[in-house]
């Protein structure tokens, strides 16, 4: 089942269940799917990586308004964001634990042959590459910084 259709069905459920936060989530999700289809001007379906990008972006974007929201003390206005991020979530791969994380950047770095701050662009491309979807750049981020400095 590609991902349009997968949401379509979940926007139904959303509809027949009344869940309005649900139904904003999922109608930006396809918004966003038809934008990026059509700036490329083609009739092809997305790749899988194509729509993983996508998700991950609009669960980031949702994520760090809400954390600004939380910073100026409007709940009211962060938890709609965070239930709407959570809600896309569940289209994405199942997220690694940092322990799982840790260990590709471990691999990453001894197959690089990383030996400081100065690889950490070359290690951050392959891991995130690899990772896409699984794991966000903040925490993928931090890791290889902690494994480069010691």
């Amino acid at each position: 089942m590609s991902l349009q259709s997968e949401i379509m069905a979940a926007m139904k459920t959303a509809m027949k269940e009344k869940n309005q936060t649900a139904l904003a989530a999922l109608r930006a999700v396809k918004a966003e799917i038809l934008l990026v289809k059509t700036a490329s001007s083609s009739d092809e379906e997305l790749t899988e990586e194509q729509e993983i990008k996508i998700l991950s972006k609009m669960v980031k974007q949702r994520k760090d308004s809400a954390a600004i929201f939380l910073e100026q003390k409007r709940e009211d206005l962060a938890q709609p964001e965070l239930e709407q991020a959570k809600v896309i979530s569940q289209f994405l791969p199942e997220a690694l634990s940092e322990e799982e994380i840790e260990k590709v950047v471990v691999m990453t770095i001894d197959k690089v042959g990383a030996e400081g701050m100065k690889d950490m662009g070359k290690v951050m491309g392959i891991v995130s590459k690899e990772l896409a979807g699984q794991a966000d750049g903040k925490t993928i981020s931090t890791i290889v910084k902690a494994k480069l400095m010691a």
